[in-house]
């Protein structure tokens, strides 16, 4: 039986570097690239024409940046999975993509195998942050934690139903304490399988209980589960 081909389209503003992406993108027989972009309207257009599994975005472009017009896909290709490319290692930028809907973010100084490896994990329903930038999106986490709720970052999950309930709150009271050890692990940036190996359960079983995460925390993507998890304290960062 021949394996699905993943769908992907390119955006980005400079001709030479769509044409450097797919090239390696095409030594994968598993990757069929559908169409090309060269701005954030043009992506908009062709993420709801093609509806592709993955979109690689550029975040600096004319008409629209690549964070606006993942804003727009997210409502008009939703199942498409976006990986954000940029030249920028600053926490805002990265910040600002996640909250988008974005499911990945990329340095545009990535080898290869990152950029294959990325395509793979959201295609999987992962989230995949370049690793030069992760230490400092966390730190812009716990900033951004500290000021809107003034409290301690690092409040337990068991703690969390001695709080006055609010309707985020009400959120994360409505996982099992099951969930709430896999949303746990989401947020150390553990795969599925990684999950599945520290809690001696099956994959599978991992996959459930994030889909019932995101049902119950209202959010399209575990990226999002994780962004939203970090903001309210509902998670511990070491």
């Amino acid at each position: 039986m021949t394996e699905q081909k993943i769908s992907i389209l390119l955006v980005d503003d400079h001709k030479l570097f769509r044409e450097g992406v797919k090239r390696i993108l095409e030594m994968e027989d598993r990757f069929h690239i559908v169409g090309e972009a060269s701005d954030g309207e043009e992506a908009c257009q062709m993420a709801v024409e093609f509806q592709p599994d993955v979109i690689l975005m550029d975040i600096n472009m004319p008409k629209m940046t690549g964070v606006q017009a993942t804003q727009r896909i997210k409502e008009r290709a939703p199942e498409s999975r976006i990986i954000i490319l940029s030249i920028h290692d600053d926490e805002n930028y990265v910040y600002k993509a996640l909250l988008s809907g974005a499911a990945g973010y990329l340095l545009k100084e990535m080898d290869s195998d990152s950029l294959i490896e990325a395509i793979n994990s959201v295609v999987r329903g992962e989230a995949y942050i370049h690793p030069k930038v992760t230490g400092k999106l966390i730190s812009e986490f716990r900033r951004l934690s500290s000021i809107e709720h003034n409290h301690d970052e690092n409040v337990l999950l068991s703690d969390v139903s001695e709080l006055g309930v609010s309707e985020k709150e009400s959120n994360i009271l409505a996982l099992t304490p099951r969930e709430r050890e896999v949303l746990q692990l989401m947020a150390e940036g553990k795969s599925n399988r990684m999950i599945g190996e520290e809690l001696f359960i099956s994959e599978k079983t991992v996959k459930n209980h994030v889909s019932s995460i995101l049902q119950k925390l209202d959010v399209q993507d575990r990226t999002q589960a994780v962004v939203m998890s970090i903001k309210n304290g509902w998670v511990r960062l070491s």
